[in-house]
């Protein structure tokens, strides 16, 4: 639930920080070719990293490509289309007192992210902006995207406002005619039962 565009993660953050959830100990299911695992401080919390293919959306999911038509964002019916910053596509499924019960985000590069550091930069970033603390669970280099590679993070982190808990699969793609990052999140207390539907969709994301 943090996006890549410095404006985006910001607006993203603090609307997440007002969401009031219990924390969990993390497990996720995330991507990659090339993995490894960071050491988890509490047993159980270390994330089973396997192979995300990537795919079709799912027969009855939505598109919607980014303004700049560089990526097409695939979500589920359960979601919907909400504010965003310009040039980003931002989706999520919200509770009925408005909390994000999951959320999707694509926003063409914007930094000096890349392939190689994408783990570094994502780590680094959520804490020089609305993040108290943020740990990295598993990283994924080499990742497959339709039309596209990619490098993928899992990450739990700790906002500063009401120090509440997001866990999310962040994953930064190159295609041929530009680099997007897509963020597929949770609270970390949701993460279990949300994260199959979200790694779904980054299977299904695709960049040109």
């Amino acid at each position: 639930m943090t996006v890549t565009a410095t404006s985006s993660r910001r607006t993203v953050r603090r609307t997440l920080a007002r969401t009031v959830l219990p924390v969990v100990a993390v497990t996720a299911a995330a991507a990659g070719c090339q993995s490894s695992a960071p050491a988890a401080s509490q047993p159980g919390a270390l994330p089973h990293v396997h192979l995300l293919a990537a795919s079709q959306a799912p027969a009855g999911w939505h598109l919607v490509t980014l303004p700049d038509g560089k990526a097409v964002l695939a979500y589920p019916p359960s979601m919907h289309q909400v504010t965003g910053d310009r040039g980003s596509a931002s989706v999520a499924k919200v509770s009925p007192s408005g909390s994000y019960l999951m959320y999707l985000n694509a926003t063409p590069k914007q930094s000096d992210e890349t392939l190689a550091d994408w783990p570094h930069f994502r780590i680094e970033h959520l804490t020089d902006e609305d993040a108290s603390t943020a740990r990295l669970l598993a990283s994924s280099h080499g990742v497959r995207f339709l039309g596209g590679t990619g490098t993928c993070v899992i990450d739990t982190y700790v906002t500063r406002e009401q120090a509440n808990h997001y866990t999310e699969l962040a994953c930064f793609v190159q295609g041929k005619t530009g680099s997007t990052v897509i963020i597929a999140a949770a609270p970390s207390a949701g993460w279990k039962s949300e994260s199959a539907t979200l790694t779904r969709a980054v299977a299904a994301f695709r960049v040109r």
